[in-house]
């Protein structure tokens, strides 16, 4: 069945898959721009009048929720399937980025916001895992990376949109953002109908003993793709024999994670909790540094945002291949060292004064070129690293670890910091940025795991294949 499922040229259907799955990813970064953008706006006297600490709360309670719609889906995606909880989770998410709309104080704001991160906690979980099972080996690297890195195409969307409708001459200050949120989730309906045509994993459904679904699956796609290119396909490679049905146990994920697979336990980690605090450190946080030491009109943040959000994609978009042809060790390495490298460099312009607002925004530019790529090769190695049966569970357990160690704390800080009104302080917190992306380098480089052009189970065998 995998062998199958790798075979396969890529097609109108993967390209479904990663549309219909992957856009998530698009709608999120186009509501995490928005709220990044409107933090000005809602410091405002005229609207919810947030404080820097509080907006700092905000990012992190949503990512508080995060972590726990992560841990609860992610189990739930393993046992349920990742069809139903796609379902599932969007509803969530798309729930809690409509409530936010109608916030009318500090408290309902955190607690839309807490709805809206356990939904995408859960879809990280429910959709790499998919996405992964379904996509061929050969280009699994490159378009994880992408899907990923869709994220900053709606960030550019989100900051191209900030600038209209928090604009006061078109909308009232408090009118604006509140619409922001509430196209976002109307549009975000019509992934929804999309996701119908997606099929469960067969590679899901034959561990859970569902051989005549994960068999029908399969003939249905390779029908599909034999019509869409007029050539048979080609013969299947190799087989593996497993033992479907078997329970999961906690007792049995807890010795696969931290026993038999310990050393890629502490890799995804490193990853997580390192790209974790970076990006939620800055971007959560970048238009009020703006506001506050360059003193950029709150309504303009939009604009520094959008060459920000352009590299972010564009990074994945051209380097991705790379990991499939090069690598996985060498790129995550040189990817997270280079990252860590430019923010030590940008760090020393910033607290010496030496960049305006531009330049500024140029080196953060330059930097999360290749920081996105290493954001996202953290999510490609969790993904691919753990055996099927715990996968969704893995995601979501790096997941939660790096955020809450990473990212939840990130926000918090640096709005404090910011609060000081001190570049030395906001400048101690880039360099405890860098300093853990360049432990995530080292760590990668020793541990690292070859999964290039190769198939899940040659990564990671299923635990229904051990004996």
């Amino acid at each position: 069945m995998p062998s199958r499922l790798d075979r396969l040229p890529w097609s109108p259907f993967h390209w479904k898959v990663v549309i219909a799955l992957g856009i998530t990813w698009l709608i999120d970064g186009l509501e995490v721009t928005l709220i990044g953008s409107i933090s000005g706006v809602l410091h405002d006297e005229a609207t919810l009048h947030f404080s820097a600490g509080e907006l700092g709360q905000i990012g992190s309670f949503y990512l508080i929720g995060a972590v726990t719609g992560a841990l609860f889906f992610g189990h739930l995606t393993d046992v349920m399937g990742r069809k139903k909880l796609f379902f599932v989770t969007l509803a969530v998410y798309l729930s809690g980025t409509l409530l936010t709309a109608f916030s009318w104080n500090l408290w309902s704001f955190v607690a839309f916001r807490l709805i809206t991160g356990a939904g995408i906690g859960g879809e990280y979980s429910a959709v790499n895992s998919a996405v992964d099972e379904l996509i061929p080996a050969r280009v699994r690297g490159r378009i994880d990376l992408i899907v990923n890195g869709s994220f900053w195409l709606g960030a550019a969307a989100g900051s191209a949109g900030s600038l209209l409708l928090l604009d006061p001459h078109i909308f009232p200050i408090d009118i604006g953002w509140r619409l922001g949120f509430g196209v976002g989730a109307v549009l975000g309906l019509i992934i929804l109908y999309f996701r119908t045509s997606i099929p469960e994993s067969p590679r899901w459904l034959m561990t859970h003993g569902r051989e005549r679904e994960a068999e029908e699956a399969v003939n249905a796609i390779e029908a599909e793709i034999e019509k869409e290119t007029g050539k048979p396909l080609e013969r299947p490679g190799e087989e593996i024999t497993i033992h479907p049905g078997r329970r999961v146990s906690l007792k049995t994920v807890a010795k696969a994670m931290f026993v038999q697979y310990r050393r890629r336990s502490i890799l995804g980690f490193s990853l997580m909790v390192s790209q974790a605090f970076l990006y939620n450190a800055i971007f959560y946080t970048y238009p009020l540094v703006l506001i506050t030491f360059y003193r950029v009109p709150e309504s303009r943040t939009g604009l520094y945002l959008l060459p920000f959000t352009a590299s972010n994609f564009l990074g994945p978009l051209l380097l991705g291949h790379f990991f499939d042809s090069i690598g996985r060790r060498q790129l995550i390495s040189c990817t997270y060292a280079l990252s860590a490298l430019l923010l030590l460099f940008a760090s020393w312009l910033f607290v010496t004064g030496k960049v305006s607002a531009a330049g500024q925004t140029i080196m953060w530019t330059l930097i999360f070129f290749f920081a996105s790529c290493a954001a996202s090769s953290a999510y490609l190695t969790v993904s691919e690293i753990f055996p099927l049966e715990i996968r969704a569970l893995a995601i979501a357990l790096f997941y939660s670890i790096g955020t809450a160690a990473g990212g939840v704390c990130a926000p918090w800080l640096f709005g404090a910091l910011i609060g000081t009104g001190s570049r030395l302080n906001v400048t101690y917190g880039y360099m405890a940025a860098s300093l853990l992306m360049i432990a995530a380098a080292v760590v990668e480089a020793v541990y690292g795991v070859k999964a290039e052009r190769a198939s899940l189970e040659q990564v990671a065998e299923p635990l229904s294949a051990q004996a």
